[in-house]
């Protein structure tokens, strides 16, 4: 098998590189252990008409990584317009943020078609395509219309939401129908799957049988899989960042008080208006609180050109200094906040040092940060994670603090029950969790996707003579194609 993985952006995985996602930290084991090209962005673009995409390409353990100079008259509308100012915003939820014009749409599918003439190169007759992620829905409907017909698989890392909410995307008939062309395509939750299947039996009025679409365009099937880390591998690097001089710095400042840490994109999804809010809420309840606990605020930058991810970042910084200014003292800062990111490595020791890991998003597809956080902490003495329940993650780390994230005064007092929470509990929750982490790893999650890939290609081409010939479904007036 050549298995070719997808996505917007590639990761070189250097050790000092920070992660900005949680799709790089997941697929970076996957190419290096399994021998799979990465195929993603170079964060490039190139003027003109780029009829023969340039990829760089480099080795990456047993793979390879592969990164595309995109089209410079596209990127922008693809990226900061269609894919995140549109279905970001609609796959969390937020109908009230979603913003894009008929050109941002274009662009979006403009770069999908160049894409796919891109993966051409890869292929072989072995060739197993697996896409990752919202920013190519479509790219699956422009290979088949490209002729290949071995399987691809799409996998989503963020939630799916209800049908009124996905209606409100421009063209989102067309892009769903698209979709239909992957052989397989993977959720982070049943909730997740449940919301698209829905879609699909009643807007497009498609036959769903145990999971299975079968539409003019063949078959394809959607499933569950939640991903997962490797938590060995994780509690290894954990161990050895404790002498990190960051870590260490970390450590002396503390003075003996207890940290709590949360480590997040800088973005409206992840609930970080509502953490620091609660943090307030927790020092007025407790003031006994005060000088004895604080909180370190990762939040690494993030579409700083989208308006709403501007005025974000002006808010946020905003309550953070209002907040320290009420409860700050001379010598003591209640939130230390960092606008950067930090690698792997670094920042599984911080979290081993946090007493505390706060991971409170509005909505989340999986967040492999809260799985970080519990595989890292010192299992003689681990530390509590206070999680939303509406992170996917929630689903399998349920023996974590689970919080509604909008109810401020009840995550104040579940943060101040997490300070206080005695060893023997610490403990048992933890084991609870690390069982769960140590039955869905990372490798467990590539394994049964690629497992099932190749079964569902294989039972739909047995089930069809010959392929359909409808791809790709596109407006009448679509713009020149790439290919």
């Amino acid at each position: 098998m050549n298995l070719v993985v997808v996505s917007n952006r590639v990761s070189r995985g250097k050790p000092n590189e920070p992660m900005t996602g949680g799709l790089a930290a997941a697929l970076l084991p996957v190419v290096e252990k399994t021998g799979a090209i990465w195929v993603g962005s170079s964060g490039r673009v190139r003027d003109g008409n780029l009829k023969e995409p340039f990829a760089e390409v480099e080795a990456l353990g047993a793979g390879a990584l592969a990164m595309l100079d995109l089209p410079a008259a596209h990127y922008g509308g693809y990226y900061e317009g269609f894919a995140n100012s549109a279905l970001w915003p609609a796959m969390h939820s937020r109908a009230d943020l979603i913003r894009a014009s008929h050109e941002d749409y274009t662009s979006y599918r403009e770069v999908n078609a160049f894409m796919a003439r891109a993966l051409l190169r890869f292929r072989k007759p072995d060739s197993v395509f697996w896409i990752q992620d919202y920013h190519f829905l479509a790219l699956g409907a422009e290979l088949r219309d490209l002729g290949v017909t071995q399987p691809i698989g799409f996998f989503l890392h963020t939630p799916w939401p209800a049908r009124a909410v996905i209606a409100g995307v421009p063209n989102h008939r067309e892009l769903i129908e698209a979709m239909l062309s992957y052989d397989l395509i993977g959720f982070q939750t049943d909730e997740d799957c449940d919301n698209f299947l829905s879609y699909v039996q009643h807007d497009l009025e498609f036959e769903v049988r145990d999971g299975v679409i079968n539409s003019p365009f063949g078959r394809t099937r959607a499933a569950v899989f939640p991903i997962g880390i490797d938590p060995d591998k994780f509690a290894q690097q954990a161990t050895k960042a404790m002498t990190h001089p960051d870590v260490t710095r970390l450590r002396r400042s503390l003075n003996g008080e207890k940290l709590a840490i949360g480590v997040d994109r800088l973005d409206y999804s992840k609930g970080l208006v509502n953490r620091i809010k609660a943090f307030d809420k927790m020092w007025t309840l407790h003031p006994a609180l005060k000088r004895s606990v604080s909180l370190l605020q990762i939040a690494t930058p993030s579409r700083g050109a989208i308006e709403a991810y501007g005025n974000l970042a002006s808010e946020v910084a905003k309550l953070v200094t209002d907040v320290n200014g009420v409860h700050g003292e001379v010598d003591w800062t209640p939130i230390r906040y960092l606008n950067k990111g930090f690698g792997q490595g670094v920042l599984a020791g911080l979290y081993r040092t946090a007493q505390v890991g706060v991971v409170t998003p509005l909505q989340d597809g999986m967040n492999l940060v809260a799985k970080e956080y519990v595989a890292a902490q010192n299992p003689a003495d681990p530390g509590v994670l206070v999680l939303s329940k509406f992170a996917g993650a929630a689903n399998e780390l349920d023996a974590a603090l689970l919080v509604n994230p909008h109810d401020i005064d009840g995550m104040a007092r579940t943060l101040a029950t997490a300070l206080a929470m005695p060893l023997t509990e610490r403990r048992m929750r933890w084991e609870a969790m690390m069982e769960k982490l140590n039955s869905g790893t990372i490798q467990q999650w590539f394994a049964d996707f690629i497992e099932a890939l190749q079964d569902t290609h294989n039972a739909g081409a047995a089930a069809l003579p010959e392929p359909p010939t409808l791809w790709p479904r596109r407006t009448a007036d679509f713009a020149a194609r790439y290919h």
